[in-house]
């Protein structure tokens, strides 16, 4: 390995070169390798890029679905800032093999270390951003964002009005969605939600916001009535 730590090799891939490399160290930097609570993490710049890669998605999402409704464009939007969506592009950055935690951390391989790389990902974005502005953000969202905008054909689904319309067709009451949990910092909570629906079976979901994981959840009892097959 080079003498940077392979982060000119990362800078290649974001096909962005840091003037200031100690911001992308932040980046990659989980608190858990901090020595003795001391040192910069990623969880500030998570904070900012969070920000950037919602506007950049937005942004782009207007000018490629030029008739879509408001309400189109916040599913849409939602599916590609989602925590899943940050994770494979930052499995596609590679950043599994520089970012810095303690133990096996990373080496779960289960939502934790999901959760660890999506952050990450955000948090070069917004490194991208202190270091090049918005552009140089903007850069790094196109190039592993843009793919999965374009092959979004169709209107996307909502899974919860699926659900109430498919409770409703079964004279069931209209789900209700219920906080049932909460970690995390504040900055980057994980919610636990539970949809109840009287006479059928519910479900929980876990999301980065209530109505991500009030979506996840609705589309949980969706798949598993047959009602989504694909």
């Amino acid at each position: 390995m080079r003498g940077d730590g392979g982060l000119g090799a990362l800078e290649e891939r974001l096909a962005h070169a840091f003037a200031d490399r100690s911001l992308l160290v932040a980046a990659l930097t989980h608190a858990s390798a901090r020595f003795r609570g001391r040192g910069e993490t990623y969880e500030r710049l998570e904070f900012l890029g969070d920000r950037v890669l919602g506007l950049v998605i937005a942004d782009m999402l207007v000018a490629r679905f030029g008739e879509a409704s408001e309400g189109e464009l916040a599913r849409r939007l939602a599916r590609l800032v989602s925590g899943e969506a940050c994770a494979e592009a930052g499995r596609a950055m590679g950043l599994e093999h520089h970012i810095r935690a303690a133990g096996t951390t990373l080496k779960d391989g289960g939502r934790a270390a999901a959760g660890i790389l999506a952050d990450a990902c955000e948090a070069v974005i917004g490194a991208a951003y202190r270091d090049g502005g918005l552009e140089a953000a903007r850069a790094i969202v196109e190039r592993y964002w843009r793919e999965a905008l374009e092959s979004m054909q169709g209107p996307l689904r909502d899974a919860k009005t699926e659900l109430q319309e498919w409770a409703h067709r079964r004279n069931l009451e209209t789900p209700r969605y219920q906080e049932v949990g909460r970690s995390g910092p504040d900055h980057a909570p994980e919610f636990v939600v539970e949809v109840v629906i009287a006479g059928a079976e519910g479900a929980q979901a876990k999301g980065r916001s209530k109505r991500e994981a009030e979506q996840e959840a609705a589309e949980t009892v969706l798949r598993r009535e047959g009602v989504w097959k694909e």
